[in-house]
């Protein structure tokens, strides 16, 4: 299993930075487990690009798991999944 260090900050300035920790292991046959224990400051953007990570590699039948999740990944992954739930939407009026 391949265990990757999630960086503390997950903002939309560091997407990029993150996405360059992700892409090596997209095609790893092997388990990846991100350890996210660190995360303090996570948006939308990050939570994105973990989500089509994860998602690309379940769709290539490869494993892919988050651990040791921080209050502030946990908090954030809940606020987007009620606002996409209750159809909210920020760009209307």
């Amino acid at each position: 299993m391949t265990e990757l260090s999630l960086q503390s900050d997950l903002g939309i300035e560091h997407v990029g930075e993150l996405h360059q920790v992700l892409l090596p292991h997209l095609d790893d046959d092997e388990p990846v487990a991100l350890l996210a224990d660190q995360v303090q400051r996570v948006h939308a953007a990050g939570l994105q690009l973990l989500h089509a990570f994860v998602r690309d590699r379940a769709g290539a039948g490869r494993r892919t798991t988050v651990n040791l999740a921080s209050p502030a990944l946990v908090n954030a992954a809940r606020q987007l999944a009620l606002a996409v739930s209750l159809g909210v939407d920020n760009t209307k009026p």
